[in-house]
């Protein structure tokens, strides 16, 4: 039956092993069709049926999940078939080149050690497990990092490494935190080129943690003097200023009580002073 043949098949292998096939029923297909997959991967290899099929809501065979796989130079060969009772369903078959299908993990054990005097981050990594080379040669790497403070905003720092396990990177803004993650994908060998799964990100650098008790003392300094004139405003309108500090009276001038002097009697009294003086002076000058 034209049209009854499935459509919008693919696969994809991820987390090493793992191999996920999708389908959707043919255009013209009867509801009761049922598909089922088969698939063969190397020709030295018998074709086996899936083993856990992904369903619909009304129980038609829609994909197939797989364990084990393993990735091999050859083409793989899928075929899914139909049934249904009164009539033949036509068959989907397709070569497939496993590697190029894979979903790549991102790189491992990613570190960020840093040298605070010449301000440069030096990025180390491994290469991304995969079953079927060991060559870090066969790997490109894509680095992304970006502000902790501001995710969302563009990226301050991105470069594409062809081969190798670590990477210099420049940092020019000491005091701020960064994030890092980064993917791989297939240079040469038999590794898929299509980027793979980004890393988590890894946080590194410095807070500038000075700068944040700065601004809370500045916060603080600034609220309190604000509360304190508002306070001496607010006393000096009501009259409670005088209240809370009264006026320290001024200290009494210790000679104010004392009698008058007389003027006169004193010059009356300095001469007199000053002939007994001469008489003794006298007197000495005759003993003499």
């Amino acid at each position: 039956m034209n049209g009854s043949a499935i459509e919008n098949f693919s696969c994809v292998i991820y987390n090493i092993s793992l191999m996920n096939c999708t389908w959707q029923a043919g255009k013209d297909a009867p509801g009761d069709t049922q598909y089922f997959l088969y698939w063969q991967n190397s020709i030295y290899e018998d074709a086996m049926e899936c083993e856990l099929y992904i369903k619909d809501e009304n129980g038609r065979n829609m994909g197939c999940r797989f364990q084990n796989v393993r990735i091999e130079t050859e083409k793989a060969y899928f075929l899914v078939n139909g049934s249904r009772k009164d009539s033949l369903i036509q068959f989907y078959d397709a070569y497939i080149q496993l590697y190029k299908i894979e979903k790549l993990m991102p790189p491992a054990n990613i570190t960020v050690n840093c040298d605070e005097i010449k301000n440069n981050c030096i990025i180390q990594w491994q290469r991304p497990q995969i079953s079927h080379s060991n060559k870090d040669k066969c790997f490109k790497y894509e680095i992304d990092i970006k502000y902790k403070a501001s995710p969302e905003e563009k990226t301050i720092y991105t470069s594409i490494q062809e081969g190798g396990y670590n990477h210099t990177f420049q940092r020019y803004n000491t005091r701020k935190k960064c994030l890092l993650k980064m993917r791989a994908a297939g240079s040469v060998c038999f590794v898929s080129p299509a980027w793979g799964e980004w890393s988590a990100p890894v946080e590194f650098g410095n807070e500038e943690i000075i700068s944040s008790s700065v601004w809370i003392l500045l916060v603080v300094a600034v609220g309190t003097f604000l509360v304190a004139i508002v306070t001496i405003l607010f006393c000096k309108r009501t009259g409670r200023w005088k209240a809370a500090f009264p006026q320290v009276p001024e200290p009494k001038n210790a000679f104010c009580g004392l009698p008058d002097t007389n003027t006169e009697l004193m010059e009356s009294k300095i001469p007199s002073i000053t002939s007994d003086k001469e008489e003794i002076t006298l007197v000495a000058e005759i003993l003499k």
